[in-house]
């Protein structure tokens, strides 16, 4: 069994691309302005949402931005900042919801649009079992700005059901979480689909089809938590689990409610 979370505005957030563009500024792979182009286009994606248009447009951007960069450089660029920048980002209620899931057995699945080199550290930092994300091409150690693999949309449901046949997942007892519409098609191969923070689109779709919809709203950092955890955390980070648990258990139960009928 899995559970496949989308990364920026679910688990995290913040745009996971974006919030690298100060490292990347203060080692000169953009200038100034591309940095404050960023920061604008990351107050443009949390105000209005991702829809398919701005996302696909960031993605443009973003490929055009970084062609010709050294992909060893970018990696090292990414593992040496990785906790200063993204640890506070972290929902908190995105990272007990993993837990719980890790601690009934099932498998945890990143699914991001950002490029690889982001998302595979940021999954191995929340515990998460894989990652899937966009593919860059690389010629002599550096990105050509062509794509190979674009996670993104009816991709993120198709590697969902590469990932199933591959690692035997039962997608009908498997679990989705994202906060777009664009995810659709992920949420629609999974029996058990849940919307986080969702955008106006997926919250009529939800209402729609009685998907469930999670708040996350405190982003917390994750080594604070681990490093001197009180009795009140410890005791929010239980309850937060156990609300999880009862959506999940609601869910199927409301499910198997209206299938039978």
């Amino acid at each position: 069994m899995a559970a496949f979370f989308d990364l920026d505005k679910t688990i995290i957030a913040s745009s996971s691309a974006l919030a690298f563009s100060k490292p990347l500024l203060r080692q000169g792979l953009i200038s100034r302005r591309a940095a404050l182009k960023s920061a604008y286009a990351q107050l443009v994606f949390s105000l209005s949402g991702a829809d398919e248009e701005r996302t696909e447009r960031m993605r443009a951007e973003i490929s055009a931005l970084c062609t010709g960069w050294d992909v060893a450089q970018v990696r090292a660029i990414v593992n040496e900042t990785l906790h200063d920048i993204v640890d506070p980002l972290v929902y908190a209620e995105a990272a007990d919801l993993i837990a719980s899931h890790k601690e009934r057995g099932h498998d945890v699945i990143v699914l991001s649009a950002a490029g690889e080199e982001v998302v595979s550290p940021i999954a191995a930092m929340l515990g998460a079992t894989r990652s899937v994300a966009t593919r860059m091409e690389v010629v002599d150690g550096r990105y050509s700005g062509q794509v190979d693999f674009y996670c993104y949309g009816e991709q993120k449901a198709v590697a969902a059901k590469q990932l199933a046949a591959d690692h035997g997942y039962d997608l009908v007892e498997s679990f989705a979480y994202t906060d777009s519409s664009t995810d659709v098609p992920m949420l629609e191969v999974v029996g058990h689909p849940f919307t986080v923070n969702p955008d106006r689109a997926l919250r009529r779709i939800a209402s729609e089809r009685g998907w469930p919809v999670l708040t996350f709203s405190n982003p917390i950092s994750l080594r604070s938590r681990i490093s001197s955890p009180s009795t009140t955390a410890v005791a929010v980070g239980v309850g937060i689990g156990a609300m999880a648990a009862a959506g999940v258990t609601w869910y199927g139960l409301t499910r198997r409610k209206r299938t039978s009928t």
